[in-house]
């Protein structure tokens, strides 16, 4: 008797099953990838000719912002953006408490407090050349350990810069061109001159700028006699000045201070 085909491959000529199907499936793969590939190469163009735009546009931004770094290298200090913001704002809000300004040379400006803040803010400003590549990983470390953003290493000088010529917005090109003027800033100024404006120009409460004025708010003595508690507490102030600082004394305000003694020590 003649022996029954028992294989099971009952697949057809034809079918996605057999040999045959597969091959006709990647030929209809293969041109649908050639039907699509003008449009993909249409839109790498057209973000290619963004980009560019974007970049001319940036590059046009930046040359009108540029600063006359002579002018920031000697002389005296100019106002902060951010203090143009809130001298703009309170015209409109007289509720708002007065403007403290009073800048000072970098000689009238105590040891104590100059530590005090180095040790708080920026511990690496005299070594690094105005990022701190260091204390930014160890940042992003913590960060990822907490599954948060808590601390983002900026550098005194990139402070500096933001303050000086950036608006408080947050944004990539922002970031971006912080980090150009930081290194434009570093090649012309010297580090006291950059720590001077920084100390100068940095909020210490609402409407309080500069060290002088955070002096006279707080304790109603000048910078120069500042003790060394006092000029830790200043430093303290400086992550969230209008929430926590001398006056409010929170519980945030009062770890920092804490923390910074430790560290100083």
């Amino acid at each position: 008797m003649p022996k029954k085909n028992t294989s099971t491959n009952t697949s057809k000529p034809g079918t996605p099953g057999s040999g045959q199907g597969f091959k006709t499936l990647l030929h209809r793969k293969w041109f649908a990838f050639k039907a699509m590939f003008p449009k993909i190469g249409k839109a790498i163009v057209w973000s290619i000719r963004l980009g560019i735009i974007v970049l001319l546009l940036d590059s046009g931004y930046l040359m009108g912002i540029w600063p006359e770094w002579k002018w920031y290298a000697e002389g005296p200090v100019e106002q902060s953006q951010f203090i143009k913001k809130y001298q703009r704002e309170s015209r409109q809000d007289k509720s708002r408490p007065k403007l403290r300004w009073q800048p000072i040379e970098w000689d009238e400006m105590p040891n104590n407090l100059v530590k005090a803040v180095l040790t708080a803010e920026d511990s690496r400003f005299f070594k690094h050349a105005g990022i701190d590549t260091e204390a930014f990983k160890k940042a992003m470390e913590y960060n990822w350990q907490q599954k948060r953003f808590v601390y983002g290493a900026s550098t005194i000088s990139q402070q500096t810069v933001k303050n000086l010529f950036l608006s408080p917005s947050r944004n990539p090109f922002r970031k971006w061109h912080e980090l150009v003027l930081t290194f434009a800033m570093e090649q012309n100024l010297k580090k006291s001159r950059i720590l001077m404006l920084y100390l100068n120009i940095a909020e210490f409460g609402t409407g309080v700028y500069g060290i002088e004025a955070a002096a006279q708010k707080y304790w109603g003595i000048k910078a120069k006699d500042l003790t060394t508690q006092q000029a830790i507490e200043l430093a303290a102030t400086l992550p969230a000045p209008r929430k926590h600082n001398p006056k409010s004394r929170t519980a945030f305000f009062l770890k920092q201070v804490a923390k910074i003694k430790r560290n100083m020590g």
